[in-house]
């Protein structure tokens, strides 16, 4: 421990990270859940519509309230890929090979961005989740080990002497359990959900695949 430093401004300075630990955990949980919310609404919205469309063209021309979404830039990546291939005639590298395998490449790209999106955040509450006792023991050890220098100083081992710093002490690790427990709860959550509306997409890209080339005349028309 640094002696050009006061034990107590080391553990207080503990006790306001763990404040800034708590205070991230909970902004990242409830954008995640309105995140994750939000996502299942529009992907729904555009699933009843997308299947409501007489064909991919008029799937392709839904209205933009209803193109927003995980699925629905999927989609349009679907779309683009289909629409600049028909250009490009194959005069191009990325457009030469099997065209349901190039499709398919091209929707599990962006598949893999929107996990990444949905992705964010959840390192933020694994590290909280697993760092905070540590920095909370850490504070309890000063804390400690402050207490013993002061009760040394007073020459006194009484409990009322004894009990009081150390009971403060060990505030910090019950803070920094405290801390840890809904970011561990909130990762588990969130993973799950990520999980879930990954295998909607995983549908989703397979459904669009069969479509597109049951269709292809109509797309290219």
């Amino acid at each position: 421990m640094p002696y050009h430093l006061e034990p107590k401004t080391i553990i207080d300075g503990t006790l306001y990270t763990l404040l800034i630990f708590s205070v991230a955990t909970w902004t990242v949980i409830f954008f995640k859940i309105w995140e994750f919310t939000n996502n299942s609404f529009r992907n729904r919205r555009f699933t009843a519509a997308f299947w409501e469309a007489a064909d991919l063209a008029g799937a392709q021309t839904l209205p933009k309230d209803k193109a927003i979404g995980p699925q629905s830039r999927i989609a349009q990546q679907g779309f683009s890929w289909l629409s600049e291939s028909v250009k490009a005639d194959r005069k191009h590298l990325k457009y030469i090979g099997a065209p349901v395998d190039l499709l398919e490449q091209a929707l599990l790209v962006q598949m893999q961005k929107e996990q990444h999106l949905m992705e964010s955040g959840l390192t933020l509450l694994a590290s909280i989740g697993s760092t905070s006792p540590f920095v909370g023991l850490f504070g309890t050890v000063l804390g400690i080990m402050h207490a013993m220098h002061e009760i040394t100083a007073s020459g006194s081992t009484s409990l009322d002497v004894v009990a009081g710093p150390i009971g403060d002490a060990l505030v910090a690790t019950a803070i920094g359990i405290a801390v840890a427990v809904p970011a561990v709860l909130g990762y588990n959550f969130f993973l799950r959900q990520v999980k879930q509306q990954r295998a909607g997409l995983e549908n989703f890209v397979a459904s669009f695949l069969h479509i597109a080339f049951s269709s292809e005349t109509k797309v290219k028309a």
